[in-house]
This record gives C-alpha cells, sequence and structure tokens, in this order.
C-alpha cells in the first residue's frame, strides 16, 4: 500500500504541476488569444470544426473563471461605489449642514435679539436711531411747552403783582375817600350841632 502511494504521489504532484501551468498559462493569454488558439489548433470536418473536449473544457473553465473574476471585480466596485455614494451623500449632508449652521451664525452675529426676536443690527439701529430721535423731538417739544408756560406764569403773576398794587392803592384811595367822607359828615354832624 506505502509503495502504490509512493508511486501515485509523484504522479499526483507532476498532473497538479501540469495543472497549474495550464492554469498559468491560460491567465497569461486572455480569452481573445485563447479562442483564436483553440480555433487554430482544431481539426476541420467538412464545414465543421472539431474541438478537443479537453480543450473546450479548459476553454469554458477559463472563460467562467474570467466571468466569476469580472464579477466579483464588478461586484467588488459597485460596493465600493456604494461606500462611496454613501459617503459623498454623508458628506453633502454635512455640507449642508454646515452651510446651515453658519447662515444661522452669520444671521446671529449680523443680528440683535430685540424682545425676543432677532433683527438685523441694521433694523436695530434704525428702531434705535428712531426712537432716539422721537424722545428728543418729544423732549423738546415739552421743554417748549415749558419755556412757553413758565413765560405765561411770569406775565400772569406780574399781571397780578401789578392788580395787587392797584388794588393796594384802589383801597388805600378808598379808604382815604371814606376818612375824607367820614371827616366830612363828622364835620356836618359837628356843624348841625352847633348850628
Amino acid at each position: 500500500m506505502k509503495k502504490i502511494l509512493i508511486l501515485i504521489f509523484p504522479l499526483f504532484l507532476f498532473s497538479l504541476n501540469a495543472t497549474a501551468q495550464d492554469s498559468i498559462q491560460v491567465i497569461k493569454n486572455s480569452l481573445n488569444d485563447q479562442l483564436t488558439e483553440t480555433f487554430e489548433k482544431s481539426n476541420s470536418y467538412q464545414e465543421y470544426k472539431v474541438i478537443k473536449k479537453v480543450k473546450l473544457a479548459t476553454l469554458k473553465r477559463n472563460i467562467l473563471d474570467t466571468v466569476a473574476a469580472l464579477e466579483k471585480n464588478i461586484n467588488s466596485q459597485e460596493e465600493a461605489l456604494g461606500i462611496r455614494n454613501k459617503e459623498i451623500d454623508s458628506l453633502r449632508k454635512n455640507l449642508n449642514d454646515t452651510k446651515q449652521n453658519l447662515a444661522i451664525s452669520k444671521e446671529k452675529e449680523d443680528g440683535i435679539l430685540f424682545f425676543g426676536t432677532l433683527v438685523s443690527k441694521v433694523t436695530y439701529n434704525t428702531i434705535m436711531w428712531g426712537i432716539i430721535i422721537v424722545l428728543l423731538a418729544i423732549s423738546g417739544f415739552l421743554f417748549y411747552r415749558f419755556l412757553n408756560s413758565h413765560k405765561i406764569t411770569n406775565a400772569a403773576q406780574l399781571k397780578m403783582a401789578e392788580m395787587e398794587i392797584e388794588l393796594e392803592d384802589y383801597r388805600r384811595n378808598s379808604l382815604e375817600r371814606e376818612q375824607k367822607l367820614r371827616r366830612k359828615l363828622q364835620d356836618e354832624i359837628n356843624k348841625n350841632r352847633k348850628g
């Protein structure tokens, strides 16, 4: 049994080596070259080509291997393409998020919260200067009214003082007249008593 194994084992290695060389040779040749070689080395019978079964099987195996390798390559490229598409979609999403965040940041940078509402700095400045101008106008109007009413009050106080002086003069004059009339009345009473 050992002798048989010893004899079969080198044959097995030789056939494996020969098959490996065939497959290496097949790999070196393209399918087109292999088809051309098979067609050229085949025999002709009337209008038919006779191809050896071994060559046909080898060609079939090589074609199937090539197709399998190409399919595997296509699948791996499709997977890589799918991964790249996912990465591109992820990057696009990140880019859109970044753009939105940038727009929000610019809006916040260019804006001011005013009564809970985000307004642009230009609008805020316009509102503030408008309020300041309105307040200055109201203050100016009230100051003018104050000065005007102060003048009127001063004029009224001056007239009142003049009227008080006139009233005092009138009282004094009335008192003097009254006193003169009482004297005259007393003088008349005294004349009538004497006379």
